[in-house]
C-alpha cells in the first residue's frame, strides 16, 4: 500500500502554479489519492482540489506540497509545525533554496515518496513572545530591524541569562541553521548545515567594533534587550513585520527541535545546493 492517501497543496500568492497542480491532480487520480487545498488559494484556480481550511489541511494531508519559492515553503512548514507531515518543496521561482524539485520532476518525485523512497530533514524553529503579547514562530529568523527615520538597532545580547555583547546595527537577528542561507547570509553570517541544531545571532551592517556572528547550541537560548539609545524597531518574523519593539523591551528566544520535516530525494546535498544557488566559488587567487 502506498504511503500517500491525501496530498495538501500550498500555493504561491501570485505565480502561476497551474502546470504543477495539473501534474499533482493527474498523478493523484491515477492512484485514488485525495488532493486538498486551502480555500482562499485553490478558489482562484480551476482544478480538482478539495477546498479545506488550514486546520483540516494539516489534519488530513499525508504530504504537503509547497508550490512556489522559499516564502511559500516557510508558510507550508508553519502549517504543519509540530506534526510529522513531510513537506515537499517545488520550485516555481528564481532561487528556491528550500525546494527539492522543479515542476518537471513532479510525477517521479511523488511516486518515490509514495513508495517510501525518500528521507526527511528535521528543521528546527525558533519562538518568542512579542512586546504586544503575541507568540510567533520562525523557521528562518526573527529580526529586530531599524525603522527608517528612527535610530539604529541598539540591542544587548544575553546568553544563559548573562550579558555577552551589545550591538548597534541596522538589524540584529536570531536565525536557525535553515535561515543561515537567508537574511543571516546576506548580513555576513556563516553557512551552517540544517542538520545542526544551532542558533545564530547576527548583526546586519553593524556600527560596533565587535561585529562577529555568534553560533550557539540550541539549548543556550539568547535574549535580546532593546537598549535606551535604540530607535523604534520592527520585529520581522521570517521576513514579515509582526510587531514593534521600543527601548526597554526584551525578547527571549526559545527553540523547537524538529518542528517541521522537509523531504529530500537524494538528488543534491545541502552543500551542492548552497554552492549552486548562492554562487559560492572562491578566491581568484586559487582558481
Amino acid at each position: 500500500m502506498g504511503l500517500v492517501h491525501a496530498v495538501g497543496l500550498v500555493l504561491h500568492p501570485e505565480r502561476d502554479a497551474s502546470p504543477a497542480i495539473d501534474a499533482v491532480v493527474k498523478w493523484a487520480r491515477a492512484r485514488d489519492v485525495d488532493v486538498l487545498g486551502l480555500t482562499e488559494e485553490v478558489g482562484r484556480l480551476r482544478c480538482g482540489a478539495t477546498s479545506v481550511d488550514a486546520v483540516e489541511l494539516a489534519d488530513r494531508a499525508d504530504l504537503l506540497i509547497s508550490l512556489g519559492g522559499d516564502g511559500t515553503m516557510l508558510r507550508s512548514m508553519a502549517l504543519v509545525t509540530g506534526r510529522r507531515t513531510p513537506v515537499l518543496g517545488v520550485n516555481l521561482g528564481r532561487l528556491g533554496f528550500l525546494a527539492e524539485i522543479d515542476v518537471g520532476e513532479m510525477s517521479d518525485a511523488l511516486t518515490a515518496i509514495d513508495e517510501h523512497r525518500y528521507t526527511v530533514e528535521p528543521r528546527m524553529a525558533i519562538r518568542t513572545i512579542l512586546p504586544n503579547g503575541a507568540a510567533v514562530t520562525a523557521f528562518n529568523d526573527i529580526a529586530l530591524v531599524r525603522v527608517p527615520g528612527h535610530g539604529s538597532a541598539a540591542v544587548a545580547i544575553s546568553v544563559l541569562g548573562r550579558p555577552f555583547v551589545r550591538y548597534a546595527a541596522d538589524a540584529v537577528l536570531v536565525a536557525t541553521t535553515t535561515g543561515s542561507t537567508a537574511y543571516s547570509f546576506s548580513a555576513g553570517g556563516p553557512i551552517v548545515s540544517p542538520r545542526v541544531d544551532a542558533v545564530l545571532v547576527v548583526a546586519a551592517a553593524a556600527h560596533s567594533t565587535f561585529d562577529r556572528a555568534l553560533v550557539l547550541p540550541a539549548d543556550e537560548q539568547p535574549s535580546l534587550e532593546v537598549l535606551p539609545v535604540s530607535g523604534r524597531l520592527a520585529v520581522e518574523v521570517d521576513g514579515r513585520v509582526a510587531g514593534y519593539a521600543v527601548p526597554g523591551d526584551r525578547l527571549d528566544v526559545t527553540t523547537v527541535r524538529a518542528a517541521a520535516q522537509v523531504i529530500r530525494l537524494g538528488r543534491a546535498s545541502f552543500y551542492e545546493r548552497a554552492r549552486r544557488k548562492l554562487q559560492v566559488s572562491g578566491s581568484l587567487e586559487v582558481e
